[in-house]
């Protein structure tokens, strides 16, 4: 139903894309999913391939232009990962799906954030985002995955409708608690428990 609700911006994004960009349309990843399984993630494009006299690829922002970037701002890059949902790789709220190498690098972390389903949204994406560093995404996921709740998801839910329309911003309350919930598992680790 969410997809069929979807559709019309869906075609929005489409036709965005392609008058910035041009084709392709969308872009694949594989990301590690559930249990470490390997699964394809598909967005909208909303990038350019442009490099830097090195060869290495510009930053993110200046390989959008002002449509995908308003396109990214409003999570419309995501719309086709509602196929994933359907199809059982990824729930809508969940941790983000990453790298399989950058969930290996994790190590243990990486397996107990693993334990869940991948999602569109997630507690680190509510709480700030690309306003976070690594260390307190994965303790954000991890405290995520130890407290999933039917209740949380609903407020996950509305606090990404809030993002979306305000903007991230870091909420510290929940950063700390996050924090100091990866300590225990730390020290719990350390501890052979």
């Amino acid at each position: 139903m969410l997809v069929i609700l979807c559709l019309p911006l869906m075609v929005v994004t489409v036709m965005a894309v392609w008058a910035s960009l041009g084709l392709p349309l969308l872009f694949t990843q594989t990301r590690a999913g559930a249990d470490l399984r390997v699964i394809t993630v598909t967005k909208f494009r909303t990038m350019t391939n442009a490099r830097g006299p090195d060869g290495a690829l510009l930053p993110d922002q200046m390989r959008q232009t002002v449509a995908t970037a308003l396109l990214r701002r409003l999570r419309c890059d995501e719309l086709p990962q509602l196929l994933a949902v359907l199809a059982g790789d990824m729930s809508i709220v969940g941790p983000r799906p990453l790298p399989l190498a950058t969930v290996a690098s994790f190590g243990d972390l990486g397996r107990l954030r693993s334990l869940v389903a991948p999602g569109m949204t997630g507690w680190a994406q509510v709480n700030g985002n690309t306003l976070l560093s690594d260390e307190e995404k994965i303790a954000l996921d991890l405290w995520y995955v130890a407290h999933a709740s039917l209740w949380l998801d609903l407020r996950i839910l509305l606090l990404t409708l809030k993002t979306i329309v305000f903007g991230e911003r870091v909420n510290d309350m929940h950063v700390k608690a996050a924090k100091d919930f990866l300590h225990v598992i730390r020290a719990g680790r350390s501890h052979g428990q």
